[in-house]
């Protein structure tokens, strides 16, 4: 078995430093860049709904999950010593629904405040927990013996569709 890099960390805390990073970005970051196009009036008005939507949904999802994980929560990606194969919940539905929730709440959030830019934190976003994920699965195989099983019945980061 490879040895993690001291810089990613032994559970992963690298990764938790980078989602912040991102996190921030996403919020804090520029919107736009100036001379780029912007939205007519119906557009806005459409996106303004459709990502408070999303983002709303984002936040319900991120919530739940959390809750739902319950003592199985920690902030790296590694699980915990005593942690159980949580299945049931929005982990019916997708197998990281909290990084899900992340992705909905910065696609919400770019197509709410109408930022370009903001749109490709998002994305950026998505792959990075599609990266951080993969490590993260390596270490459920590892634990849990039931985890390939459940690979192939539920889709990582996007319900229904991946």
């Amino acid at each position: 078995m490879s040895q993690t890099p001291w810089w990613k960390g032994t559970h992963g805390e690298w990764y938790v430093v980078g989602q912040i990073a991102l996190i921030m970005l996403v919020f804090f970051g520029p919107r736009t860049y100036p001379g780029w196009p912007t939205l007519s009036t119906p557009f806005m008005w459409l996106g303004s709904i459709v990502g408070g939507v999303i983002l709303i949904t984002g936040i319900l999802l991120l919530i739940v999950a959390i809750f739902r994980l319950g003592s199985n929560l920690t902030a790296v990606p590694y699980p915990k010593e005593q942690g159980t194969l949580i299945e049931t919940g929005p982990y019916r539905i997708v197998r990281h629904p909290i990084y899900c929730g992340w992705i909905l709440i910065s696609f919400g959030w770019a197509f709410l405040v109408h930022g370009w830019l903001t749109i490709g934190y998002a994305i950026i976003m998505l792959v990075f927990f599609d990266v951080k994920s993969r490590r993260e699965e390596q270490w459920l195989k590892g634990k849990f013996p039931g985890y390939a099983e459940y690979q192939k019945r539920v889709h990582k980061l996007i319900p229904f569709i991946y």
